[in-house]
C-alpha cells in the first residue's frame, strides 16, 4: 500500500511551508542528479510533467533525442533535514520515461524494476540490507579534500579518541529523520574509517537509501569541515571502503533461505541462489567494483575477498552466511564497494541468484580454512577461483556473461561499457607518482 498519493503531498508541501522539491535520479555511473523547483510547481512535479536535458546525462540519450521526463516514486518523498537555513526542501526519488510516457531503458532503476519484476513473478520478495563504509578526511585551506585524518585509532574506539563521534551521530539523526532505521555506527579499522548500518528493506528501497545515504553522509561532513568519500581505497596500507551486500529471498511471507532440517538450516533455494552468484560474479564485479581504484582493494591482508568461494563463518571467503537462521537467514557478499550504481549491482546479484535457483545450480564445497593461506595450487586442487583482478578483467568478463549483459540491456550496457573502457585507457596511459618515485632517479 503506498505510503503517499499526489494530493496528501501537494497539501504536505502547502501546510508545512517547504519551500523547494528536489527531483532525484541516477546516471549510468551511479552519479545522483537532481532539479529543485519552487514549490509552486509540486503539481507538475507530482504528475511527472517535469521535463529535462537526457542528452547531457551520463549514459542517457543522444542529443537528438534529448527530451525526458522525470516520473516521481511518490513513496520517496521526504523533508531533507539538512540546510534549512537556505529554505525548507523535499525531495522525490524518480523514475526516467521517454517522451511517450514508457520507461527509459537506460534508467538505472528501471533496470533493478525488471529483475525485481522476474522475481515477484516467480514468487518471491528480495531484501537487502548493505553495510556501507567511508572515510573521513580534513580539509586544506582553500576546502579541497586532503588524505589526513581527524583521527588515528581503529575498529570500535570511542570518543575522545574519536573525534568524528560526533560527526557520525548528527548523520544518524539526519537519517532517522527521514524515515531510516538506524542499527549501529561505529568507527571501522582504519584511521579515519567509519561505518554506519541502517536496516534492511526491499531491494529498491535499499538501493534508494543507499544513495540518500552517501548524499546525507558528504552533506554533514561537510559541514564539520570534513570531506567524506566513499572511494574503495583511498589510502595504501590500510583497508579499503566495502559495501557487504546481506540479501535475502522471501516467499509468502517466509524466508525462502531457511530450512530447520537441512544443511547449516539452509534451503535448496539458498544453495542454488549461492551458486548462481558463484558463477556470475566475474561479470557482476564490472558492476559492483565499477573503478579502477576498486580492485586496489580486493587483494589479501585487509579481509576483502579474492577468491570466489562460500562459507558459513569464514571472513575470508566471498559469500558468508552469518549465524542467524530462522527470519533473520542471509547472504552476505562481501566484495562490494560503495562507489558502485546500487540499481545496477543489486539487479545484477538478483539476476544470478535467479538463475542459480531455475536452473538448480549447486555451489562447490564450502570453504572453511583461511583461503588467502591456501598457496595456488591448493585453490585450484579445490576448485577456488579468483575474482577478477582488475577493471580491464571484470570488463572482459562482463562482456562474456550473458545473463548480467542481458541485465543492463542493449543501451544500458552499450553505454556502461564505454563509459568504463574510456576510464581503463585513462588510467593505463597517466603515469603515477609511484612510476615516478620508483623510476626517475633509478633510470
Amino acid at each position: 500500500m503506498s505510503k503517499y498519493t499526489s494530493e496528501t503531498i501537494i497539501r504536505t508541501v502547502r501546510e508545512n511551508h517547504i519551500q523547494f522539491v528536489r527531483l532525484q535520479f541516477t546516471d549510468i555511473f551511479g552519479q545522483l542528479k537532481s532539479v529543485t523547483l519552487p514549490a509552486s510547481q509540486i503539481e507538475k512535479a507530482v504528475n511527472g510533467q517535469i521535463m529535462f536535458d537526457g542528452s547531457s546525462i551520463e549514459g542517457y540519450t543522444r542529443i537528438e533525442e534529448s527530451d525526458q521526463y522525470l516520473r516521481p516514486d511518490l513513496d520517496t518523498f521526504a523533508v531533507l533535514p539538512w540546510n534549512q537555513e537556505y529554505g525548507v526542501c523535499a525531495r522525490m526519488i524518480c523514475d526516467v520515461c521517454n517522451p511517450d510516457g514508457t520507461a527509459f531503458s537506460g534508467d538505472p532503476r528501471g533496470v533493478l524494476h525488471k529483475v525485481l519484476k522476474k522475481a515477484a513473478d516467480m514468487g518471491y520478495t528480495f531484501n537487502v540490507g548493505p553495510e556501507c563504509e567511508f572515510f573521513l578526511f580534513k580539509t586544506d585551506a582553500d576546502g579541497k579534500p586532503t588524505t589526513k585524518t581527524n583521527d588515528e585509532v581503529g575498529y570500535f574506539d570511542q570518543g575522545p579518541l574519536d573525534s568524528a563521534e560526533f560527526t557520525r551521530r548528527q548523520i544518524c539523526l539526519a537519517l532517522e529523520k527521514i524515515g531510516f532505521e538506524i542499527e549501529a555506527s561505529h568507527h571501522e579499522c582504519a584511521a579515519g574509517q567509519h561505518e554506519i548500518d541502517f536496516k534492511y528493506a526491499d531491494a529498491l528501497t535499499a538501493a534508494d537509501n543507499i544513495m540518500t545515504f552517501k548524499l546525507a553522509v558528504k552533506t554533514l561532513a561537510r559541514k564539520d569541515g570534513l570531506h567524506a568519500t566513499f572511494m574503495p581505497k583511498p589510502i595504501f596500507g590500510v583497508a579499503g571502503n566495502g559495501m557487504h551486500i546481506n540479501m535475502s529471498l522471501f516467499r509468502d511471507g517466509k524466508n525462502a533461505f531457511y530450512d530447520e532440517n537441512g544443511t547449516h538450516q539452509l534451503s535448496p533455494i539458498a544453495y542454488q541462489f549461492i551458486a548462481g552468484v558463484l558463477e556470475h560474479i566475474p561479470a557482476i564485479c564490472a558492476l559492483s567494483n565499477p573503478l579502477v581504484n576498486s580492485y586496489k582493494r580486493l587483494v589479501p591482508g585487509y579481509e576483502a575477498p579474492c577468491y570466489i568461494s562460500w562459507s558459513t563463518g569464514n571472513r575470508s571467503a566471498l559469500i558468508r552466511v552469518p549465524a542467524p537462521r530462522g527470519t533473520s537467514t542471509r547472504l552476505e557478499l562481501r566484495n562490494p564497494d560503495p562507489s558502485c550504481n546500487p540499481y545496477l549491482a543489486l539487479a545484477a546479484c538478483l539476476a544470478a541468484g535467479l538463475d542459480g535457483i531455475e536452473r538448480g545450480l549447486t555451489p562447490p564445497e564450502e570453504a572453511t580454512e583461511n583461503i588467502y593461506e591456501l598457496t595456488n595450487e591448493q585453490r585450484i586442487a579445490r576448485g577456488i577461483g579468483s575474482l577478477p583482478s582488475s577493471l580491464r578483467e571484470a570488463l572482459d568478463a562482463l562482456r562474456a556473461d550473458p545473463l548480467v549483459c542481458g541485465v543492463l540491456g542493449e543501451h544500458a550496457l552499450s553505454q556502461y561499457l564505454a563509459g568504463k573502457e574510456e576510464e581503463w585507457k585513462s588510467y593505463c596511459t597517466r603515469v603515477s607518482s609511484w612510476e615516478v618515485e620508483r623510476y626517475i632517479t633509478l633510470y
